[in-house]
């Protein structure tokens, strides 16, 4: 092979089309010698990979972006080639891409065909493949997830990779009209917006804080603590509320450095309140009648509301 197409298939990890060996001056019979030797492998028609063997991933996308070019990844597989090969749904086989609006093209073996009407608008043509931006297909994934745990789990996690923000994600919202379950999720992302950074966190909001009237308290709040720069949850006078759920009691070393954390703010004076899944979603007007206790103990001047006749913030009171 030539120079050009060396650095050509460097650029597309080592897949390429038709089209653009054409374009570096080969015809049909250079594509076709290329095959005999085993040089080009095809991997749709049109499309080939530079050897034998199973593709990887990224080939895969590639050759997808280029079966149908212009094109570029769209859903999950933009956030895929975003966020490498740890991302949940990586096991995916399906190479989901987008096209403009107006063209008559079909979903082909291996690869899902979405089209847009904001093509240039939403896609990363520099990115290599092509994707659309983060936004947009978090905004895809979202629109197909069935449960509204899946939904924040999915916004909060590209919010805590620090791979977009609740803005910009409300920015992007404002571009689709027919989202599906549009208002919730406008508040949704209004929520994220005050700092709830995952799905406990925005439970303990939604479910604790708000029904009963429980201050608001300061949010991701950074301090020192053993000479390293920390976030604490949340806040609220000299009560330190914790919403780590399970992650840290499956890392020995994380369940240490939490306990740090509580010791060191025990040194500035505060006390440390740390919520489970269970307080926050399953016992949720419990937990909200202890915290108004204790609130009150480190300052509050408020008292917690009941959220209906049957709470327990109502019984404790």
């Amino acid at each position: 092979m030539d120079d050009a197409v060396k650095a050509l298939l460097g650029d597309q990890a080592q897949v390429v089309a038709r089209r653009q060996l054409r374009e570096l001056g080969w015809d049909d019979n250079d594509v076709r010698r290329a095959v005999r030797r085993r040089d080009l492998t095809p991997l749709h028609p049109g499309v080939f990979v530079a050897h034998t063997g199973e593709p990887s991933w990224l080939q895969r996308a590639w050759g997808g972006v280029l079966l149908v070019w212009p094109a570029a990844l769209a859903g999950r597989s933009a956030l895929r080639a975003d966020d490498g090969p740890g991302r949940r749904d990586s096991a995916e086989e399906l190479i989901h891409v987008v096209v403009a609006a107006e063209r008559n093209v079909s979903d082909r073996p291996g690869v899902c065909v979405h089209r847009s009407t904001r093509l240039d608008a939403i896609v990363r043509w520099n990115r290599s493949p092509p994707r659309v931006r983060y936004e947009e297909a978090v905004l895809d994934v979202v629109a197909d997830r069935r449960s509204r745990q899946a939904v924040i789990d999915e916004l909060t996690g590209g919010i805590q990779a620090r791979r977009t923000t609740a803005v910009r994600l409300q920015h992007a919202l404002k571009a689709r009209p027919r989202m599906p379950d549009r208002r919730w999720l406008e508040r949704l992302l209004g929520d994220l917006a005050l700092g709830t950074h995952s799905v406990l966190e925005h439970g303990y909001l939604v479910n604790v804080e708000r029904p009963h009237g429980l201050p608001r308290g300061d949010r991701q709040v950074r301090a020192a603590a053993s000479g390293q720069r920390i976030f604490r949850d949340l806040l609220a006078g000299s009560l330190v509320i914790e919403l780590d759920g399970r992650t840290h009691h499956d890392d020995a070393a994380a369940w240490e450095a939490a306990h740090d954390r509580d010791l060191d703010a025990a040194v500035d004076g505060l006390s440390t309140v740390r919520l489970t899944y269970g307080q926050v979603f399953d016992k949720a007007c419990w937990t909200a009648a202890r915290l108004g206790v204790l609130l009150r103990r480190a300052g509050w001047t408020g008292r917690a509301t009941a959220c209906g006749p049957e709470c327990a913030v109502r019984q404790s009171a």
